[in-house]
């Protein structure tokens, strides 16, 4: 009789290990499939964000390229006109200049214009030096003002510095 206890203590637990071992299977393969859904989930996240960043770089510029339209149709304004005098034109160099100058402002362009300064290489380039009594390695003149966009150069002043005689 003991046999026959231990047979069906045994086919008792082989249907037990059986149903544990079938819903283990179960487990992984639910396991699985989220595991390839979240790959398949941040590989989308991933070229949507390239996508997006690929969008920006596109686009970045077209308010200020919008902006830059109001000055060249200004532009345009003046050479439609047929009769007119200097002072107008220069009256109209002028309104655009300013509005050219608003839009810097808008878009955190800045002017360098180091008259008087000292040389700094990082916001100037010498083009050339001139001898002079005074102090070395000041601006003497310029002849192109440079330009920053938020603190970073777009372009250096040109620039003529003393030497020391």
């Amino acid at each position: 009789m003991a046999k026959k206890e231990t047979k069906q203590s045994t086919k008792k637990e082989n249907k037990v290990d059986e149903k544990k071992i079938q819903e283990l299977k179960e487990q992984i393969k639910d396991l699985e499939a989220s595991i390839l859904y979240s790959k398949a989930e941040s590989e989308n996240a991933r070229k949507r964000a390239l996508e997006d960043i690929e969008k920006a770089r596109k686009f970045a510029v077209e308010k200020f390229c919008q902006e830059i339209l109001l000055v060249k149709d200004s532009l345009d304004a003046a050479l439609t006109i047929e009769k007119a005098s200097l002072e107008s034109y220069k009256d109209g160099i002028d309104l655009t200049s300013k509005q050219l100058l608003n839009i810097f402002a808008k878009f955190n362009i800045e002017e360098i214009n180091p008259e008087e300064e000292m040389f700094d290489p990082n916001f100037h380039q010498a083009m050339t030096m001139i001898e002079t009594e005074g102090e070395a390695n000041k601006i003497l003149n310029v002849m192109q003002k440079g330009y920053k966009l938020n603190d970073r150069v777009l372009r250096p002043a040109l620039v003529t510095v003393s030497k020391a005689k």
